[in-house]
């Protein structure tokens, strides 16, 4: 019982995740999107016992998080 209401919980940040970054034009506001929407489906790999996929996922995000805000940041021209 208590982890159908998890998995609905986490459903629910999905998809909260996934209509804001549709939504939201700022670059920056997209990336809080981007991480809502990987706030809920880390756990749920975690849930499905898939810990090695999760840990890559828990390194990548980071990586890839910075990597934007450095282009974001760029001055174009």
């Amino acid at each position: 019982m208590i982890e159908q209401i998890i998995t609905f919980a986490l459903a629910g940040l999905i998809f909260l995740g996934a209509v804001s970054t549709a939504l939201w034009k700022n670059p920056f506001d997209k990336l809080i999107g981007l991480s809502l929407l990987s706030a809920g489906v880390i756990p749920l790999i975690v849930m499905r016992g898939y810990l090695d996929v999760a840990i890559v996922i828990c390194l990548v995000i980071p990586i890839t998080t910075i990597l934007v805000l450095l282009l974001l940041g760029r001055d174009v021209r």
